[in-house]
């Protein structure tokens, strides 16, 4: 017995990806804000340089999700949007936790970098398999290099935490 087939309108893909986009979105623009903040408090100079790289791929990858809206007519909301800016939002609170304690607290944001980095890598992977349904290349090509630069940052992120917990 063969699956059944699986048949979405365009219209329905279209209203999947930019409510999906808006929320990668809605974190993005909190990490542009937030990241700048934390790289004051940061002990291990690798990871602050690392934080500084990350906030210009943030840029970036937010310049990419400004010209999809363009290219799909569509409006930026952040309806809907309190998951992902609450991951964000609940990690920088708990990274204030440890204020007292540097190499507790460049733990605690090695540990939410890496996580909200691999939930945002996941999203962007299926925003890409999504957009090829959209039938459009440089939709699909914008998507591609968000992906690509959030697995950079995750698996940066992911060095640094090993390089960082061996010599504590």
């Amino acid at each position: 017995m063969l699956p059944p087939e699986i048949n979405v309108n365009r219209d329905d893909i279209e209203k999947f990806f930019i409510g999906h986009l808006n929320k990668i979105y809605a974190a993005k623009t909190l990490l542009r804000t937030e990241l700048p903040e934390l790289m004051d408090n940061v002990h291990f100079s690798d990871l602050r340089e690392a934080i500084n790289d990350t906030v210009e791929d943030v840029k970036k990858q937010i310049s990419r999700m400004d010209e999809i809206y363009q290219i799909m007519a569509a409006e930026i909301s952040d309806a809907g949007c309190n998951g992902m800016k609450g991951l964000v939002e609940d990690s920088f609170h708990d990274i204030k936790i440890h204020g007292e304690n540097p190499e507790l607290r460049d733990m605690s944001i090695l540990f939410y970098l890496h996580n909200i980095e691999s939930i945002e890598m996941a999203s962007f992977q299926i925003l890409e398999m999504a957009a090829v349904k959209l039938r459009n290349d440089r939709i699909k090509r914008l998507i591609k290099k968000n992906y690509e630069q959030a697995r950079a940052d995750r698996t940066l992120f992911l060095l640094i935490s090993a390089k960082y917990i061996a010599t504590v």
